[in-house]
């Protein structure tokens, strides 16, 4: 989603920043498995964000009992939003991606997401309407599934500074980052290792110990350095943070990573969503919540 405003007096970390907000997901989704007990799904993300943007924790909306997510409530931008799933099955996450300048006057890329889950179009159609639009937008990557008991799940990749058209993806693991789908900054090569430690594990696990685990992968503080990828994409923005930045978990005095969201769902479409979020812009108060449903499809 785009960026706010500057303010008159930031702090170091905050001043030198990568633009916009981040994010780091992981996933291994598998639309048919064998055991009972493995999950078709099992998505951990991470939203970093400045700590005085105003959002919604993860509810279902209003009056809508079908659509689940947080929901940005900055100015200009309300109702976008980063994560969100239905009980229909459609689900969308959203990464910007690390340039060292934004156009201030380019579309709210938080749209995308709340776009899709209101859309009764499926994610490779909605991703290909998407890339011909992708130029009035910062950069970004969206993931987009249609999760369907019958069907098969289906799950679409599209970059806005990648290739032009969209991808299904083959069922497996996969990280997403601040860069294109799979590109190999450090910390994603770390996290995504620790994530499918936790996978691997997880038919034998019961669930609340997963959860308990996959939230640990995402409160990784560790940096992973050096990583001239990230210098390279992130120019002399990330420079002065590469530090902090480097880390699965971004903390600074005034940004960093606020939501932790765990997305499980079972052989029977059964889904677990569980949100970690940050409170009053305060790093050592933290909320959980899980909302729980099966999926309509």
């Amino acid at each position: 989603m785009a960026p706010v405003g500057t303010p008159d007096r930031v702090t170091p970390c905050e001043q030198s920043h990568p633009p916009g907000p981040m994010c780091i997901i992981f996933f291994k989704f598998d639309p048919r498995p064998v055991s009972k007990n493995a999950y078709r799904l099992i998505l951990a993300a991470n939203r970093d964000e400045f700590y005085h943007r105003p959002s919604k924790l993860a509810d279902f909306w209003g009056n809508n009992n079908e659509i689940l997510s947080g929901l940005d409530m900055e100015e200009g931008r309300e109702g976008g939003t980063w994560l969100g799933i239905s009980t229909r099955g459609k689900l969308a996450a959203l990464t910007n991606y690390l340039q060292p300048r934004l156009d201030r006057d380019a579309r709210g890329r938080g749209e995308l997401v709340a776009h899709f889950l209101t859309t009764d179009v499926d994610s490779l159609t909605y991703l290909k309407k998407v890339s011909a639009e992708g130029h009035l937008y910062n950069g970004f990557n969206l993931i987009a599934a249609d999760l369907s008991t019958e069907k098969g799940d289906v799950i679409c990749y599209y970059g806005n500074r990648g290739e032009p058209e969209p991808v299904v993806l083959a069922p497996g693991t996969y990280g997403l980052s601040n860069a294109l789908l799979e590109t190999p900054w450090r910390k994603l090569c770390f996290g995504k290792r620790l994530f499918l430690e936790a996978v691997e594990r997880s038919q034998a696990l019961p669930k609340d110990v997963l959860i308990a685990q996959l939230l640990d992968v995402l409160n990784n503080e560790e940096a992973q350095l050096p990583d001239p990828a990230i210098e390279d994409q992130g120019r002399e923005y990330v420079q002065p943070i590469l530090n902090k930045y480097a880390a699965v978990c971004v903390r600074c005095p005034d940004y960093g990573t606020r939501t932790n969201t765990i997305i499980l769902v079972d052989a029977d479409g059964h889904v677990t969503f569980t949100e970690r979020s940050m409170l009053d812009k305060d790093p050592s108060r933290w909320e959980t919540s899980t909302h729980e449903f099966r999926l309509q499809s």
